[in-house]
């Protein structure tokens, strides 16, 4: 009796599998229907045609590079001492260009990429850095994480010989956050510029709400340890601009500074914890550009992310971060 109920069981189960198993056609049908969904959901939007469409066809393969850069400028006054009065100082430190390749799928608005960095492959490029942005009809944002130790650079001291800042001295850690709100979507297209998932046919601009933020520690290790810690969250607004000057073509400029709400920033020298207080204006600026070229099925062009960010006053204490990406691409649409 327990055989021929083992049995029943076990047809049972392999039965009820079986029938779980969708037949070619029942997975056909549910592949047309999640294709005619995400066709709705591509198609759909409050958009002024006549400004913006989306490209007619559902795929989009795009090959990119991307090559990045980060600056850091500081500049101020040296306390005056018993010995020594004021004395004017200013440097200037670049990490090493980061430079990736990379191919990206999308279909009706879903995308995958993949990149490698061929420096890094071979070890060359010893830093990490992570980029993730999203650009859609009324939000958007990027994120930028990078942890640079390839610096190198010059510091100039009044009264002193400069000085050469050699590549392992300085070790930085930022994170840069910028995200926008358009307020004329319905005709202004940041995706057209910067994602090519939307067609910009006549020129229009709009006005942006923006809001960023900043973390930064640095740690530089130079006759004696100084670090530098940073947290500023900034909102302000801007302007964007498509101008399509003629059938294909598509410029876009667009600046968006926001100016510092909340600052938590020292410098520690040694065992020394020196504070350094908010001064108005501190601003964190946000710079994008781009030429997009098209024509029936293939587009190419170029684009650019800026950042600036200024901290203290050149009498005291000024910190200028400088940050950029630049990026071209081709792609295929069918």
């Amino acid at each position: 009796m327990k055989v021929i109920a083992v049995k029943y069981i076990y047809s049972w189960i392999l039965a009820t599998f079986l029938l779980a198993i969708p037949s070619e056609a029942d997975a056909q049908l549910f592949f047309r229907r999640v294709d005619s969904m995400l066709t709705r959901r591509y198609f759909k939007g409050d958009i002024d045609t006549a400004y913006v469409v989306r490209p007619a066809t559902k795929w989009t393969v795009t090959a990119r590079m991307n090559v990045s850069g980060t600056k850091i400028e500081t500049e101020g006054i040296t306390s005056p001492s018993e010995r020594v009065g004021e004395a004017h100082f200013k440097s200037e430190m670049q990490a090493e260009r980061k430079a990736t390749l990379s191919v990206g799928v999308s279909y009706l608005g879903l995308s995958l990429s993949a990149s490698v960095n061929p420096a890094k492959m071979l070890g060359r490029y010893h830093d990490y850095e992570l980029n993730f942005n999203s650009y859609g009809r009324r939000f958007g944002f990027d994120v930028i994480y990078q942890d640079a130790k390839n610096f190198t650079g010059w510091h100039d001291h009044e009264g002193m010989e400069r000085m050469q800042l050699p590549d392992g001295q300085l070790s930085v850690k930022t994170l840069n956050m910028n995200a926008f709100y358009v307020f004329n979507s319905r005709r202004f297209s940041y995706p057209a510029a910067f994602s090519q998932s939307y067609i910009q046919r006549h020129s229009a601009g709009s006005f942006l709400l923006a809001a960023s933020a900043m973390g930064q520690h640095a740690s530089l290790d130079w006759n004696q340890e100084m670090q530098l810690k940073m947290t500023n969250i900034a909102l302000g607004a801007g302007y964007g601009y498509n101008y399509v000057p003629g059938r294909g073509w598509l410029l876009h400029i667009s600046a968006l500074p926001t100016f510092i709400v909340y600052s938590n920033t020292s410098m520690t020298f040694g065992d020394t914890r020196v504070p350094l207080h908010y001064h108005f204006p501190e601003v964190i600026i946000t710079g994008r550009g781009a030429v997009v070229r098209q024509w029936h099925n293939k587009f190419f062009g170029t684009s650019m992310v800026f950042n600036f960010t200024n901290i203290g006053r050149e009498d005291k204490l000024a910190i200028h971060n400088i940050k950029w990406h630049v990026r071209t691409f081709f792609g295929l649409r069918f």
